[in-house]
């Protein structure tokens, strides 16, 4: 019952926060410009520093050499997901103009922009590291297999630049976490005016994630919410075969209880923000994959509460 308390108030600390950017955007306060101001102020001002901070706080030397090997468990898992993906996929007739970005849809998870800030909230900062350690996994597979699989449905066959590519998976969130690491590995401490203004800076992470999901919930339209079978068989994927993958996969390993519970929330979050920019620039289905990041971002809602007491239980 104490699980199902915490998790609950977990999730209402969630949805309020998401509900404020919900009723700012009904009264149009935010136009194009600064929802892409604030994705920005989130990916490259507020992680960065708050992923250096964390690392060089909670974690040593040892810890971080037992816990990097462990990148294995979401590579596994998101590669075994893509070769069911492919299942799906043929089983329920997916179209062919649709079906790489289906399939890509299937297997990437949002880990930054709803992963880290629900898993801060339900488990709070020590989490951070095994959430980042999920997200290297993550945006490497998708910046490589996940956009081949979308640009393979569009008319438009010239590919990423391997400069773009690189730019992607090394992102500012990723620069900050190796940063962090390579401070513990070599016992290097950053000056305290730093520290405190990495801090501040930190700190704004996740309000301004979930202010930015209430934002661009307003703006997908909740009219447009479908449940056809290329819907249901995504939201299958997302809620049912990741999680059960990832459960499978964890269960009997020997990592830290709490590393297993945030990988496992992390496999079931909804569809990338960046899948309807992809699918737009290789001229695919961005409707599909904007409805998509639409109905999951809210599945994902109703899944924490329901994820959480299943863990409570298992661990």
């Amino acid at each position: 019952m104490q699980t199902l308390v915490n998790s609950s108030a977990g999730v209402f600390i969630i949805i309020i926060m998401i509900a404020v950017g919900y009723a700012l955007a009904a009264r149009h306060w935010f136009n194009d410009d600064s929802t892409a101001l604030i994705a920005k102020l989130v990916t490259q001002v507020a992680l960065p520093p708050y992923m250096i901070i964390s690392i060089t706080k909670d974690f040593s030397h040892d810890q971080l050499a037992t816990l990097l090997p462990n990148l294995r468990f979401p590579v596994i898992s998101m590669l075994l997901l893509f070769e069911l993906s492919i299942i799906v996929a043929r089983f329920i007739k997916v179209d062919a103009s649709r079906r790489g970005l289906f399939e890509s849809m299937f297997f990437n998870s949002n880990t930054v922009f709803v992963g880290l800030p629900i898993n801060l909230a339900l488990f709070g900062q020590r989490s951070l590291p095994f959430v980042l350690v999920y997200y290297m996994a993550n945006t490497t597979i998708f910046w490589t297999l996940g956009v081949y699989l979308i640009q393979r449905d569009g008319a438009n066959q010239e590919g990423l630049s391997l400069k773009t590519v690189l730019q992607k998976v090394f992102s500012a969130p990723l620069i900050g976490f190796i940063i962090g690491v390579i401070l513990v590995l070599l016992d290097w401490h950053l000056p305290s005016f730093l520290t405190q203004s990495f801090t501040y800076l930190g700190n704004l992470t996740t309000p301004l994630s979930m202010l930015f999901i209430g934002i661009s919930i307003y703006n997908a339209g909740l009219k447009n919410i479908r449940f056809g079978k290329d819907q249901l068989g995504v939201l299958a994927g997302r809620f049912i075969f990741a999680p059960l993958l990832m459960t499978a996969l964890v269960y009997p390993s020997h990592m830290p209880p709490l590393m297993k519970q945030v990988f496992i929330l992390q496999s079931c979050m909804p569809v990338m923000t960046n899948a309807p920019v992809v699918a737009r620039l290789y001229n695919t289905d961005a409707d599909f994959a904007a409805v998509m990041v639409t109905e999951t971002t809210l599945g994902a809602l109703l899944m924490v509460p329901l994820m959480m007491f299943l863990l409570g239980q298992l661990f």
